[in-house]
């Protein structure tokens, strides 16, 4: 028992003395060769503008009815590309802790395809959702140290999304799937930051995925019959200028 008491007390020790030594470092390192990071890093928030690129599709699972039917051999999602365009309000909290929020929009296709059984010619019927989305995310992004005027980090948070679009002549039509204009999905990713004289830039990649089954039923329509569950999921690219 006494050598336990006496390892706990030299490692609390070292871990004292440790941190004295890495504070003392840690500011000779910050100084050194991060002239424009010093210059942002008094301000206690700041706002930008980000753009981005999105492969987005749908996750789909079959129903019962899958499996009784004679016309669907294979439904899935297909992804398309779409565009994304945000503001950005940046709070920080302590020295490596960021909260964000990056109201905005979102400009997607998003298509579902549905394989038929005929042979020897097997169909594929496409169905694309066009959708203007409005976004609100929050996130929280660790970041690492600053070398150089540059510095790494990792984002996480969550997203409400709302489609503008779900009230178009085009999308009530009867032959057409129907999802919730409504969804919140989580959002992980990692990225970069380059520190200007006058602005920061932020190339940054994100995963995002729905947090519940956005499909709403429809037993007068085969295609929706044989669908269980429809979550989004999405793949972003984003370059993000803040200042």
């Amino acid at each position: 028992m006494h050598h336990i008491h006496r390892i706990k007390i030299i490692l609390i020790f070292t871990l004292i003395m440790g941190s004295m030594g890495i504070q003392e470092v840690h500011g000779q390192w910050i100084a050194k060769d991060n002239f424009n990071y010093l210059d942002f890093q008094r301000k206690p928030y700041y706002f930008g503008i980000t753009f981005g690129l999105h492969n987005t599709g749908y996750r789909v699972n079959q129903s019962r009815a899958f499996i009784n039917n004679d016309s669907i051999r294979i439904a899935e999602g297909a992804p398309e590309i779409g565009i994304d365009l945000h503001l950005i309000g940046n709070l920080k909290i302590g020295e490596y802790f960021d909260f964000r929020v990056l109201p905005g929009f979102s400009f997607s296709n998003r298509t579902f395809e549905f394989t038929s059984v005929t042979a020897p010619d097997e169909q594929v019927k496409r169905e694309t959702l066009e959708s203007v989305f409005f976004e609100m995310p929050f996130h929280l992004r660790f970041k690492s140290q600053p070398y150089k005027d540059k510095r790494a980090f990792v984002v996480g948070g969550v997203k409400y999304t709302y489609d503008l679009s779900s009230n178009s002549q085009s999308r009530l039509k009867t032959d057409l799937i129907r999802i919730s204009p409504h969804d919140f999905q989580y959002e992980i990713g990692v990225g970069m930051q380059f520190f200007f004289p006058y602005f920061i830039f932020s190339p940054e990649i994100k995963y995002s995925r729905g947090l519940g089954n956005i499909l709403l039923y429809n037993n007068d329509l085969n295609e929706a019959r044989v669908l269980e569950q429809v979550v989004s999921e999405i793949i972003t690219i984003s370059f993000h200028f803040e200042g």
